[in-house]
């Protein structure tokens, strides 16, 4: 018999696999790719912000690629409704009876693309799927299949002809990854590549395949909640979120779910690194991407410059680290 730690061996192995099979479609962004896998270690939903042409979807679909799990997209539109997402009820004219047509959110990966493009009516559709992991039409819950995620994609420069992401929403996402624009390095391998043949459109002929899938993410997802956490690191946690709320600059600050996303992704993140405990550093690490989305700053405090990164760099330099 297979015993657990040698489950979470393998486990691991195979998301460090995943980590290098999305690495022959996207050139760099190491970062936003280890945050994506733990947010399936974590069962949690990204937001993920860039320009376009920075490979945001080619990252997603990479990612999708790379999993032996169903995925889906959708691209999202000032005319979709929310029953194009969640699903609705037919009527079968043959049969003469009603039955529930499911949508894209019954799948294991939902890539929605340009999440900000859409009314609110249509992105609160995703609230339920979010954070209940179920869909309720015509006053019956719908279980979504397991593992669950969602991963959204928005352009942070682009305004006209969108809608903001309400925070009841943003709170719901576990960690915002940003897509900068590549270094030169990059840029000349993302070329390279190119001129080499690479089409993103066929990531099959890239030699993509699926490395992990639903077996290797339930025994890590275990593993990972076997990850010790001490009382002071549980304590730093607290004490981080709790001085983003007393900041003049801050209108609403990071709030206990967003501690819980912290702890959570911190836990992922000391499992992915080969421990099997938790260490301020853990925390440091994941707190831009747990919590910057969890941040409402005052409009006149940008106006001078302050951002949610800010912030957090502040609040991590001034909370003193436990030792």
């Amino acid at each position: 018999m297979t015993s657990g730690t040698e489950n979470a061996t393998g486990a691991r192995d195979a998301l460090i696999a995943l980590r290098a099979e999305v690495g022959k479609a996207v050139v760099g962004n190491e970062a936003a790719v280890t945050g994506l896998i733990l947010a399936l270690l974590c069962r949690g939903h990204v937001l993920l912000e860039g320009v376009p042409g920075v490979a945001k979807t080619l990252l997603v679909r990479a990612l999708a690629a790379a999993l032996d799990l169903e995925t889906t997209r959708v691209q999202f539109t000032p005319d979709l409704m929310p029953g194009d997402v969640t699903g609705s009820i037919v009527y079968d004219a043959h049969s003469g009876e009603f039955s529930f047509r499911e949508g894209p959110v019954f799948t294991n990966l939902l890539l929605a693309d340009e999440i900000n493009r859409t009314p609110p009516k249509t992105q609160s559709s995703l609230l339920e799927a979010m954070e209940e992991r179920q869909v309720s039409i015509d006053g019956k819950s719908r279980p979504l299949p397991d593992p669950f995620i969602v991963i959204a994609t928005q352009n942070p420069v682009e305004y006209e002809g969108t809608y903001p992401l309400p925070e009841a929403q943003l709170d719901r996402f576990l960690l915002k990854l940003t897509m900068p624009a590549p270094s030169r390095e990059d840029e000349i391998g993302i070329l390279w590549r190119h001129a080499q043949g690479f089409d993103p459109r066929n990531l099959a002929a890239a030699g993509l395949k699926a490395v992990a899938g639903a077996p290797e993410l339930a025994a890590a997802r275990e593993a990972v909640a076997r990850v010790t956490i001490g009382p002071e690191v549980i304590g730093y946690v607290v004490d981080l979120c709790r001085a983003t709320r007393s900041l003049p600059s801050v209108r609403i600050g990071v709030s206990p779910r967003g501690a819980t996303a912290l702890l959570a992704v911190t836990r992922a993140w000391a499992w992915l690194a080969g421990r099997d405990y938790a260490t301020p550093d853990d925390v440091k690490a994941l707190a831009r991407p747990a919590l910057r989305h969890r941040l409402d700053v005052r409009p006149e405090a940008e106006l001078e410059g302050v951002t949610a990164d800010g912030v957090v760099d502040r609040v991590l330099a001034s909370v003193p680290v436990p030792r």
